[in-house]
């Protein structure tokens, strides 16, 4: 609920059709879990709280998919059906990780504009904080589907703050898996900090990631990595998590921080080898968004990303991050 005239504590373009991201019914990324995400936070009162606006979802257009990825590869991902099996292989399709599947432009299109809505609308200042958690598809690359991801909607959102004025711009990927695609995007650009904290490539997907990997020329060290060894529970990845984000953050002096909010580093998760708990996940959520009040004049865009234990894992991480976002913690035990 929202006043007029009001700017809102969070706002969440939200669009059943942003469920229609369904890669078929045996793939990792079941779209029941934003469902369950958003029905938990109605349940809990977070999305009718004060100060929180529901808005429409529309697509990104052609140019915001462009200011990202190559314009013959938008017109594979539109024409996937109809394609060469052998030229949709050379952009990363027809393999169990990202199929071929009806309405796959139209659906990826769609996060991706949902997260642009959400961008705007923190840097016009219509939304304090804004949240898309149907997105942080940060796998994609310029001609190339990765990881169940398409279209690569954190770049795109990014690009969409650099092209309305943005000159400092921190992302921070606490996603098991390295935010590659988004380092990818932007290693070359001294306007985007990226910070990626994830399962060591030796043992996980995507196999990048490395403390080595540090920006390109006229932008060192704007790509920062932390890669954990497997089984790392609480109170290491919280120890590395403390001694990286905030000092980098301080030092930077984001106009906005962007934020993926993969939640497939908990103990249940199938696909990878952390040990975190939800409390862990919520207290870098927390400190996530102190962050952005201490260092980026309160501006927070958060982002979904990976978790596959559909269930018992991912709608009470996101729905507390939608509640941390709407300044309306839950009880721990929830």
């Amino acid at each position: 609920m929202l006043r007029s005239n009001e700017p809102a504590r969070l706002l969440v373009p939200w669009d059943e059709a942003l469920l229609s991201y369904d890669l078929g019914p045996d793939h990792p990324l079941a779209p029941v879990r934003v469902e369950l995400t958003m029905a938990l936070a109605r349940e809990l009162g977070v999305l009718e709280a004060p100060g929180v606006a529901i808005v429409p979802v529309t697509p990104a257009t052609d140019e915001q998919l462009e200011s990202v990825h190559d314009p013959a590869y938008i017109a594979v991902v539109r024409a996937a059906l109809e394609a060469d099996p052998i030229f949709l292989r050379r952009h990363g399709f027809a393999s169990p990780d990202n199929p071929v599947v009806p309405g796959l432009h139209e659906a990826s299109a769609l996060i991706a504009g949902a997260s642009v809505r959400a961008a705007e609308a923190v840097w016009s200042g219509e939304a304090e904080h804004a949240a898309n958690m149907a997105g942080g598809l940060h796998h994609a690359m310029r001609a190339r589907a990765s990881g169940f991801c398409v279209y690569n909607d954190p770049a795109i959102a990014i690009a969409r703050l650099l092209e309305l004025g943005a000159e400092r711009v921190a992302y921070v990927d606490v996603d098991v898996h390295h935010g590659d695609g988004v380092q990818a995007a932007f290693y070359d650009d001294p306007r985007v900090l990226t910070i990626s904290l994830h399962e060591t490539p030796v043992s996980l997907f995507p196999g990048t990631g490395r403390p080595d990997e540090t920006g390109a020329k006229g932008a060192e060290g704007m790509s920062v990595n932390v890669a954990l060894p497997p089984y790392t529970g609480d109170e290491g990845w919280l120890r590395a998590f403390d001694a990286v984000v905030p000092p980098l953050l301080k030092q930077f002096a984001p106009e906005i921080l962007v934020t993926q909010l993969g939640c497939d580093s908990h103990e249940l998760d199938p696909l990878a080898h952390l040990e975190l708990s939800v409390d862990a996940q919520r207290a870098a959520i927390a400190a996530l968004h102190d962050l952005a009040h201490q260092h980026a004049g309160g501006r927070w865009l958060l982002l979904g990303g990976g978790g596959y234990a559909l269930v018992d894992v991912v709608p009470r991480t996101w729905a507390s991050a939608l509640a941390e976002a709407a300044h309306r913690p839950v009880p721990a035990e929830t």
